[in-house]
């Protein structure tokens, strides 16, 4: 993720897979949730996303003051200047636009309730890196920042007690530290937990790939021939949608598995080179680079639109877009047409950026299952003795996914299901659980 403020950031993937300890194993993790309430049908909306796609800005290039707020004097209602925002004069909307999305994020509301009390982060000073939303102002997490940190001031992580990443970038960023032996403080991988997983990346991508899209070529899918370049989580979540809308969709991949997963799932396996002449959509979603590359855009048929859901904005190679003979035009808000010396013009949405957070708005409860796993990771991290986490990656115990979990479906007024003693002597587990192994796949 990319924007700014948090000191705890995250990891990524080399052999070694530790798992981590609470501080207090006893820490209510074992108690069963209260009630938080029914789920709010206030829809949130962020700031960025009313920027770009607002029935006037989506058809017109924007004419906000590009005056980078570095360079601008500003001051708030107290006087104070000591901040740094695009336009100060938002924060009335921004604070309703935060209130809006806290009703969706039941789980999170309840762990800064409890916090209230505890303060287990008092003193900290916690430093992030991500996109600005009005989820986000609530908690924040990293990626590029440790990256960052590690390239040009080395010698502040003898002050950091920890990371929490959560991004596949981050972790893997991590996890190649580790491996070198460059890791100088433990690091937590949220990542690869399963409510990250399943929720932010099949769940939320179900529903943002339709947004997105919707948002902005209002197009309409039946019908349409969509190529999906990966098929893992989010893969998954983008070929559900569009095969739930009547699309066509086929499937690129190189992991038998995840190929063998499509073809099970009713998709058609191909080659990229095999239906690039013909599809509608081209939508990739593998976190590699170069996967749709200058031969693949000059087969595309005109008005095929172009769109990376991956978490990398390398995947589509936009800059061998950038030459004489080809002409960019802005039709609107995050839509550029790319038009050839013929005529024929491609579709790319966000500059091959990734669409869901570029011209969707995420959805607020996905945001809260994420974001309550990274405060509890943080506040693991901190309270953690001296000695507990060594200088390497950690991967967070089933325990505190199915915490976050349970803090969830209250919204639902869903109940579970609780073993009997017998029952649970007989699957040789807690009543309290962790209910899976550590290698139980979801």
């Amino acid at each position: 993720m990319l924007n700014s403020k948090k000191k705890y950031i995250v990891s990524g993937n080399s052999g070694i897979k530790a798992q981590i300890q609470f501080a207090d194993q006893k820490q209510e993790f074992n108690k069963r949730p209260t009630k938080i309430g029914r789920r709010s049908l206030s829809r949130s909306i962020s700031q960025s996303s009313t920027d770009s796609y607002s029935s006037a800005a989506s058809y017109t290039d924007s004419s906000d003051d590009e005056t980078s707020p570095r360079d601008k004097q500003q001051k708030n209602s107290k006087g104070s200047s000591d901040f740094c925002v695009k336009n100060i004069k938002q924060a009335e909307f921004g604070r309703r636009e935060i209130e809006i999305a806290e009703q969706e994020m039941p789980a999170l509301m309840a762990l800064r309730k409890r916090a209230q009390g505890e303060k287990p982060l008092a003193g900290a000073k916690i430093v992030g890196c991500t996109h600005i939303t009005a989820q986000t102002a609530i908690l924040d997490d990293g990626g590029d920042l440790t990256h960052w940190i590690y390239k040009k001031y080395p010698n502040m992580f003898k002050k950091i007690k920890g990371i929490v990443e959560e991004s596949v970038t981050g972790v893997h960023r991590l996890y190649q530290l580790s491996k070198a032996g460059k890791l100088c403080v433990p690091a937590m991988n949220v990542n690869d937990s399963v409510t990250k997983q399943k929720f932010d990346n099949l769940y939320c991508c179900r529903e943002s790939i339709l947004d997105g899209l919707k948002r902005t070529t209002d197009m309409m899918f039946g019908g349409k021939q969509v190529v999906v370049c990966g098929y893992g989580e989010v893969g998954k979540g983008c070929c559900a949608a569009l095969k739930a809308m009547g699309s066509i969709v086929y499937v690129t991949e190189i992991d038998p598995i995840c190929a063998l997963q499509a073809c099970m799932d009713g998709f058609r396996l191909v080659k990229l080179n095999e239906v690039i002449r013909q599809v509608d959509i081209v939508i990739t979603c593998t976190g590699n680079k170069n996967v749709v590359t200058r031969e693949h855009l000059d087969r595309m048929k005109n008005s095929c639109i172009v769109c990376n859901m991956g978490h990398s904005n390398t995947e589509i190679d936009v800059a061998s877009l950038r030459t004489p003979e080809l002409t960019w035009e802005r039709v609107r808000s995050q839509v550029d047409h790319v038009i050839w010396p013929d005529g024929k013009r491609i579709i790319l949405l966000a500059e091959g950026r990734l669409l869901n957070l570029s011209c969707s708005t995420v959805p607020t409860f996905v945001l809260s299952i994420t974001a309550t796993t990274q405060a509890l990771a943080l506040i693991e991290l901190y309270n953690a003795p001296e000695g507990r986490y060594k200088q390497d990656v950690y991967l967070l115990p089933k325990k505190m996914d199915e915490y976050v979990a349970s803090l969830h479906l209250p919204t639902f007024d869903a109940h579970l299901t609780e073993l009997t003693d017998e029952q649970a002597k007989y699957l040789g587990l807690n009543k309290n659980g962790p209910f899976k192994p550590n290698y139980y796949r979801y």
